[in-house]
């Protein structure tokens, strides 16, 4: 540690450190960007010349790690709208997401695709360098599809574009991850299906060939790059033969059987993402939007809610480590479900709350390949933390962004708290509540 690195001792709260039954109450203090010590009451000799922090009954746990993020996703009913917003406005707007999901309590993320080639890695330069607020972030490419699969907006008469790049043939696919590659993505993501908005390629349907997907899987390999392969059906087996991490939006069931037992055999490399979230606010909340319940019933959504529901219990029977997704709701107000998508695990999937919360954390952390420093209070750890009012080890719901009091990332708050806690001297307590 350096000698003018600043401590914070938080006091009077409970700490849920990561790990299923751990809440306990718990000083924490943190020296620089690391934490440097938890336990019941930290030494005297240690918490000298701390900034003390009274977090007043509250809970202190690890900083929420987003296993498939969407920053520069905007919140648009129609995602061809998204096409239309030029870069340099989209640029700024995936900035001002990035500082919204980091005060809503994350603190690290999985790129999932980048609505343009390079605002995911633009924004994750300037976060890594202290210019920009946001969460630590993986890169990813825009979703790579083909003529007529997810992601596929154009007309025959019309050229339009939404958050994929359509490219057909191993050759081309080949050369955009090359591409991307050099561009410096960490994830290459890839669409390998239809969709219930695409009219003649439902979810089910694999439109990309065995051999595109090679192409795409041998070369991010060769790189070094991570994989992401959204709808991820049967055909998904060569991106495995390839030994791809992979975070897969597993949303259907048949033929699901032979699906899950493959991810059991390769559990080790493998994190799944549901997209539950999305399908369940277009089913349930999207009628404002001209998405009447009529309209979602006729794209199946009820089935594949259903469907999905029941993967993820089984995916849990068999300990298939998931890894929580949240993403920008359908609406255009400043309050972000941070907590349902959680929520979602316990009332929807079987989880309990702390299960849930394993997820959130360091599930989530070990998909960045992060889990030796973020994900658990723990001594050493980077001190990425937030200090929630409630008991989310209890009750996912609490989690909600009006509820988290302080963010901190490597040890700097953000939040509400945030300029109390840096202008606060030893002699001067911080009380949260």
């Amino acid at each position: 540690m350096k000698e003018n690195a600043r401590r914070l001792l938080f006091t009077n709260c409970t700490v849920w450190t990561g790990d299923v039954g751990s809440a306990a109450a718990r000083e924490v203090l943190v020296e620089g960007s690391r934490i440097a010590s938890v336990a019941p009451v930290v030494a005297a000799d240690r918490k000298q010349d701390a900034v003390v922090v009274d977090c007043g009954g509250a809970t202190l746990m690890p900083g929420l790690v987003d296993g498939h993020s969407h920053l520069s996703f905007l919140e648009k009913a129609d995602v061809v709208d998204t096409g239309y917003v030029p870069v340099e406005e989209h640029t700024l707007q995936t900035m001002h997401n990035a500082r919204r999901v980091l005060l809503g309590g994350f603190t690290s993320c999985v790129g999932a695709s980048s609505a343009k080639p390079r605002l995911d890695i633009v924004i994750r330069n300037e976060i890594k360098a202290g210019r920009i607020p946001g969460p630590r972030l993986l890169a990813s490419t825009p979703e790579i599809t083909v003529t007529g699969g997810l992601g596929d907006e154009r007309l025959l008469h019309m050229y339009r574009e939404s958050f994929a790049v359509v490219i057909d043939g191993p050759e081309d696919i080949r050369r955009y991850v090359r591409t991307m590659s050099r561009e410096g993505c960490d994830i290459i993501k890839l669409n390998i299906s239809g969709n219930q908005t695409v009219p003649n390629a439902p979810p089910t349907a694999t439109i990309m060939t065995e051999a595109e997907i090679e192409a795409a899987v041998t070369t991010a390999h060769a790189y070094g790059k991570r994989g992401d392969v959204a709808r991820a059906f049967i055909r998904v087996r060569p991106a495995f033969a390839q030994a791809w991490a992979s975070n897969s939006s597993t949303t259907a069931s048949s033929p699901m059987t032979t699906l899950i037992n493959m991810l059991e055999e390769h559990r080790e490399r493998v994190f799944l993402a549901p997209a539950f979230g999305l399908l369940h606010n277009t089913l349930y909340e999207a009628a404002p939007w001209g998405i009447t319940p009529e309209k979602a019933a006729a794209w199946g959504l009820p089935e594949q809610v259903e469907n999905c529901a029941n993967v993820y219990r089984e995916l849990r029977k068999r300990g298939l480590r998931v890894a929580d997704r949240r993403r920008l709701r359908l609406c255009l107000d400043s309050t972000w479900t941070n907590a349902r998508d959680l929520d979602h695990f316990v009332k929807w999937f079987g989880y309990t709350p702390e299960e849930a919360l394993v997820c959130g954390t360091i599930n989530r952390a070990k998909a960045r390949r992060m889990d030796n420093e973020i994900g658990r209070v723990r001594d050493g750890y980077l001190a990425d933390l937030i200090i929630v009012r409630g008991r989310p080890h209890e009750d996912v719901s609490c989690l909600s962004t009006e509820n988290i009091l302080v963010v901190l990332k490597e040890g700097e708050p953000h939040g509400d708290f945030a300029w109390r806690i840096s202008c606060a001297t030893p002699a001067e307590p911080v009380a949260l509540i």
